[in-house]
């Protein structure tokens, strides 16, 4: 089961490049797996907020000691069957909008 967090609203967090360079993502939700004993954070460019589709990230993290996420803690989701838990939560967030 899964435990999403809407108080990320208006999150952001910097994220660098393999070359150095920074970009802004805006928080679009957290959520907690128990199945997989991880937290998880999808995000998307700032700069996408506005646009007819925007391009969704998602990472595995955990959370600092106020359960936020912080740039340094992200992990990269490798696990197909992880990913496609990721998606379902996505696919149900989106339902819900």
């Amino acid at each position: 089961m899964t435990q999403q967090s809407e108080n990320n609203v208006d999150q952001e967090i910097i994220l660098s490049d393999e070359q150095g360079h920074q970009a802004r993502y805006k928080i679009l939700f957290t959520f907690d797996s128990e199945d997989y004993g991880k937290s998880y954070v999808l995000l998307y460019l700032a700069s996408q907020e506005n646009a007819a589709e925007i391009e969704i990230q998602a990472f595995s993290f955990q959370p600092d000691a106020n359960g936020d996420v912080t740039a340094g803690d992200l992990e990269p989701i490798e696990d197909d069957d992880e990913w496609a838990m990721v998606q379902e939560v996505l696919n149900t967030f989106s339902a819900e909008e």
